[in-house]
């Protein structure tokens, strides 16, 4: 279990378009493991790439329903509806505010195999889908939030004990390696 540091808002990473993935390796597969790992020990239901410092389109989601999502070059394909409701984000800890976001999406995406597939999620699957998916255009629901809703919240302890991702500013600010380039 590798947990990484989360990225939190103020931190130029947070702000920048990722890259799509265009093929799968070791080092992708222990990401998207690690991010569970983080996810979950941060208590959330959604992590992306860039909230542990890689410029990947990757996000991995459980809302506990019994079936945790793995979404690369994730791409909303239809949304419809509205359903207006509270968000936090692990990268904004101690803000809560009011966020529209569609009632229904589907989301088109490829596996830790590579291959498509289609996620059809409504209530807070589809708000989950939509604010990861808006991390990896470099976009944090504040920017959204209705106005005069952000306001602070407790926050649960969290362990201090994180293990340092020593390769996280190097995969951030460096040039994508070939499995992270645009064809």
């Amino acid at each position: 279990m590798a947990i990484r540091n989360i990225r939190v808002d103020g931190d130029d990473i947070l702000r920048k378009v990722c890259k799509p993935v265009t093929k799968m390796n070791e080092r992708t597969l222990t990401l998207i493991d690690d991010m569970f790992d983080t996810m979950y020990e941060s208590n959330g239901v959604g992590l992306a790439a860039p909230q542990v410092g890689v410029l990947k389109r990757i996000v991995v989601i459980d809302v506990m329903d019994d079936n945790p999502l793995v979404l690369i070059n994730p791409e909303i394909i239809e949304a419809d509806g509205e359903q207006i409701g509270e968000e936090g984000c692990l990268s904004l800890p101690g803000l809560s505010g009011e966020v529209t976001r569609p009632a229904h999406v589907v989301c088109k995406a490829l596996n830790e195999d590579m291959e498509e597939f289609t996620v059809e999620g409504e209530g807070l699957l589809a708000r989950c889908i939509c604010h990861e998916l808006d991390h990896l255009d470099g976009k944090l629901y504040k920017d959204i939030v209705h106005e005069g809703t952000l306001h602070r919240v407790d926050l649960p302890p969290v362990d201090d004990e994180v293990e340092n991702d020593e390769d996280a500013d190097d995969e951030a600010d460096a040039e994508p390696d070939a499995d992270s380039k645009a064809e």
